[in-house]
């Protein structure tokens, strides 16, 4: 339709040009950091590495040291329900060296178990030097874990710690 002032003008149809370079870009961006991402160890590979050198159960010195160190659980254990149905434990307790090495490396095991003293639900978790880079004689440091998915009618009659994995310092 003609106008009063001349011809109508008409759009041109096309793709953006900026709208397209700007796509292009976050996808690259996207890209780069998901490499960089994928080219980080694992959580597993980390504590591997970290607890390389250290004892584990079987070993004569591993009894030696780990007779030293007492885990206790706090009496301020709590349990929620989350809006799944399900309960979630907040387990706090604290972790004492009563020896006289400084460890520098410490893996603990927590286990909800049952009156038949069996495992409902276990977690593995790095202490030292996650939470404190050492622990020196005669140090207690608290330790908080958070364990879910548990079905309302399970038995959880107790918390059990356990060391699992233990490096000290020469």
């Amino acid at each position: 339709m003609n106008s009063l002032l001349g011809p109508e003008k008409k759009e041109k149809k096309g793709v953006n040009k900026g709208l397209l370079i700007g796509a292009l870009v976050g996808a690259m961006l996207i890209a780069a950091v998901v490499f960089i991402a994928s080219r980080r160890p694992s959580m597993q590979d980390q504590m591997t590495e970290i607890l390389a050198g250290s004892f584990r159960e079987g070993a004569p010195e591993f009894d030696l040291i780990t007779k030293d160190i007492v885990i206790s659980t706090d009496d301020d254990t709590v349990q929620s329900p989350n809006a799944f149905g399900k309960i979630s434990m907040f387990i706090r307790g604290k972790i004492r060296n009563k020896g006289n090495r400084v460890i520098n490396g410490l893996e603990v095991n927590c286990a909800v178990i049952t009156q038949f003293n069996q495992i409902v639900k276990e977690k593995r978790v790095l202490v030292v030097p996650t939470q404190q880079a050492l622990l020196e004689p005669g140090e207690t440091i608290p330790i908080t874990l958070a364990l879910d998915g548990f079905d309302p009618k399970d038995d959880r009659a107790n918390i059990r710690w356990k060391v699992t994995a233990i490096r000290v310092q020469n």
